[in-house]
């Protein structure tokens, strides 16, 4: 086997090394759902966009993935399709034109949505693009009050309680509920077959919706300087809050979804269509295409450069590249060129930290992240350590980082103590997850790892001490822990684990022995690990039954950093991993990011790459040399 990991090992690297670009960094996919270019199809018709070729590649592509029953799946073991995606696809495949509701398998996606409860049954985000397109009347969506933009920060509840990423994309949405707004072509497909009623559904519409407007109507009552024409003011303000996100490339936060949202916000603000704000919005959105093969394409919802890279080259250095070759020169002068400078709503939070992190995508100015800022760091420290006329940004990321821990010891992924349950009431699914920024085991995990072995911050200092106690404080009676943005208990195991070992914490020390059986007994009989994308929803471990690259890379990672000696456990997953990276079969492409439960996941294209080299490197320097 030892020869075969060195083999795996400098294979991984030269593959790495050419596909870097001439920038320094890397550009590998990001591939979400299907959502993003079903959205794509309907804003560019909507619009009348005249772009033929560009309309039928995303067709195309969105049609290959339909199943034999007519529905789409966001990831491989999903049941028999999802509803959501089903209506998206559908839906872009009428409106695109290359094909008709006679077809045969448009007629079957028709049953399968009408078998599934209909329209009504969709998802928030899909809802509102068929209420703003006309295929859904606006009473059937919960609907929030824009005057919430108004509260002030001081109260128990406004607006800014929300995480940034929520906030972007709720303040093009308020202005589409306010205005009720709707807009559609006679090319718009008629989808009134697929609206089935069912007055359950709307009784807990009004319960949901009746708490928020009562409170609103509370809060605004003390508040006189806001009673005269609020409306107005909440309007401007949610405007106003639009423009002052969008970047460079005329994205709102650098996102597809919120931008497409402030599309038809715009439009309903009686911005014309071919308005500069609108058009470099389209322009913008086709630099989010990569190619999930050479012959399709794809709009990622935010490129992944910056993570990529991080990753990649941090992986590189791991497995003994040295700092000085031309390939991390290139990704740490890119790395260094992406550092934020500005202070952007994670200051809303963290008002005396200069700025100094790392956002996820290429054009990413004014969002940077936790889990973003110390990959980098990773990747820069050596550079940093040998020469010092970079060490000031170095530690400007590290006293970023550092600021960012929240109150209760672990770190968030976006910005400082937004954490106010009351959030997770909003009449809006995944509410529980997107509108809070809490601790997670992932970045405290993560964070804690680089803070030990990076960093060296001593183990005795008070922000160690306080993120392992979050941690402890936060295992699984299982022995695992829950990770958000990836799936989701291996990758938050794998990271508690190492940030654990990290801090101090001894291999025979309980809570790391609970992991290390935890990890061993959900070890596949192939040798490796695989979790379904089930997990974030039912909220409990559901193996995938087969074994993926990255999540059997993870597991073996957390395990290596706790074994003082090579066990079998790991010697059948070294072999099982060398094995998962030469099939590309499902399991090769199976998204092991997350997102949003039931509703996004991410194949990361990188993740077959930098996990498996990083793990393979752990391997050789810790019992091959």
């Amino acid at each position: 086997m030892k020869e075969q990991l060195y083999k795996e090992k400098d294979r991984l690297i030269e593959e790495i090394k050419a596909i870097q670009t001439e920038s320094g960094s890397w550009h590998l996919c990001f591939e979400n759902s299907l959502l993003t270019d079903a959205f794509t199809i309907i804003l560019y018709k909507t619009l009348k966009v005249q772009d033929g070729a560009f309309i039928e590649a995303l067709a195309e592509r969105i049609a290959s993935k339909q199943l034999s029953n007519g529905a789409w799946k966001l990831y491989h073991d999903e049941d028999d399709g999802n509803v959501s995606l089903t209506i998206n696809a559908y839906y872009a495949l009428l409106t695109s034109g290359t094909t008709s509701k006679e077809d045969p398998l448009m007629k079957k996606a028709s049953s399968y949505i009408k078998d599934n409860g209909g329209l009504m049954r969709a998802n928030t985000i899909t809802k509102l693009m068929l209420a703003v397109t006309g295929n859904l009347p606006w009473s059937s969506l919960p609907s929030i009050p824009i005057e919430l933009i108004l509260v002030p920060k001081a109260f128990p509840l406004s607006f800014y309680d929300l995480v940034g990423y929520a906030r972007v994309h709720l303040a093009p949405i308020l202005i589409l509920m306010n205005s009720q707004f709707q807009l559609n072509t006679k090319d718009t497909p008629d989808l009134s077959d697929l609206l089935l009623y069912d007055s359950r559904f709307y009784e807990d519409l009004r319960n949901q919706t009746r708490f928020l407007k009562s409170w609103m109507k509370d809060s605004l009552v003390y508040l006189s300087d806001f009673q005269e024409k609020a409306n107005d003011k909440a309007v401007n303000k949610a405007k106003d809050y639009m423009f002052e996100r969008i970047e460079p490339n005329g994205l709102l936060y650098g996102y597809f979804l919120s931008s497409f949202y402030m599309v038809f916000a715009l439009l309903a603000l009686d911005y014309k269509k071919q308005d500069s704000l609108i058009r470099k919005a389209l322009v913008g959105m086709k630099t989010l295409i990569c190619y999930p093969t050479p012959h399709s394409i794809h709009i990622q919802n935010s490129p992944s450069t910056i993570w990529d890279t991080a990753l990649l080259s941090s992986a590189l250095q791991v497995a003994g590249v040295d700092f000085a070759e031309e390939p991390i020169q290139r990704a740490n002068s890119y790395l260094l060129s992406r550092q934020h400078f500005r202070y952007g709503d994670w200051s809303f939070h963290n008002s005396h930290t200069p700025p100094g992190g790392w956002g996820f995508s290429d054009v990413n100015t004014m969002e940077p992240d936790v889990d973003d800022t110390t990959a980098a760091l990773r990747s820069l420290n050596k550079l940093a350590d040998e020469q010092h006329n970079y060490r000031s940004e170095w530690n400007r990321g590290l006293k970023w980082v550092l600021s960012m821990q929240n109150d209760d010891g672990g770190w968030p992924a976006f910005e400082k103590n937004t954490n106010k349950r009351i959030l997770t009431l909003l009449p809006i699914d995944g509410a529980d997850v997107a509108s809070v920024d809490l601790s997670t085991p992932d970045l405290t995990g993560r964070t804690l790892q680089f803070l030990g072995d990076y960093a060296k911050i001593p183990r005795d200092h008070p922000q160690i001490k306080n993120g392992v106690n979050w941690l402890l404080d936060h295992q699984r009676t299982d022995g695992s822990w829950n990770g958000r943005w990836g799936i989701c208990y291996i990758y938050g195991t794998w990271a508690a684990v190492t940030g654990l070992e990290a801090s101090g914490l001894s291999d025979t020390h309980l809570s790391l022995k609970l992991a290390k059986e935890w990890l061993e007994r959900i070890q596949n009989e192939d040798g490796g690990w695989g979790e379904s994308c089930r997990s974030d929803q039912e909220e409990m471990y559901i193996p995938l039954k087969a074994s993926t690259p990255s999540q059997t890379a993870w597991a073996l990672e957390a395990l290596i950093a706790i074994s003082p000696q090579p066990t079998r456990v790991i010697d059948r997953g070294m072999i099982a991993l060398l094995n998962s990276l030469k099939r590309k079969n499902w399991t090769h492409f199976y998204p092991t990011g997350a997102a949003l439960p039931g509703q996004f996941y991410i194949y990361y294209h990188s993740y077959n790459y930098s996990w498996p080299l990083q793990t393979i490197a752990r391997y050789c320097n810790k019992y091959l040399t």
